[in-house]
């Protein structure tokens, strides 16, 4: 079974979500530290890590991003039921 591990943040905001996203691929901050300040996920004090988990126990919206993109690159936004999600797949096996 395939399993992947990743890191989000979550915001209400597309707008947000996009500049978030502007900033960390520009190296102004660093993925886990826009997740500490911004992601309104727990998972968000962090630095947005979700662990590893298997393809299913995620949101359908999610599952399609982390078991098929790029591995190592800041993806998104992302929306869910949940708001607006910046995705990067640290591992996936």
């Amino acid at each position: 079974m395939a399993t992947a591990s990743a890191r989000h943040i979550l915001v209400n905001d597309e707008a947000l979500c996009k500049e978030l996203k502007e900033k960390i691929n520009s190296g102004e901050t660093t993925f886990e530290a826009a997740a500490k300040k911004y992601s309104t996920c727990p998972s968000g004090a962090r630095g947005g890590e979700l662990g590893t988990f298997s393809q299913g126990q995620m949101v359908p919206e999610f599952d399609k991003v982390v078991f098929n993109d790029e591995v190592g690159v800041v993806h998104g936004p992302v929306k869910t039921q949940f708001g607006y999600h910046l995705l990067e797949i640290t591992e996936r096996s």
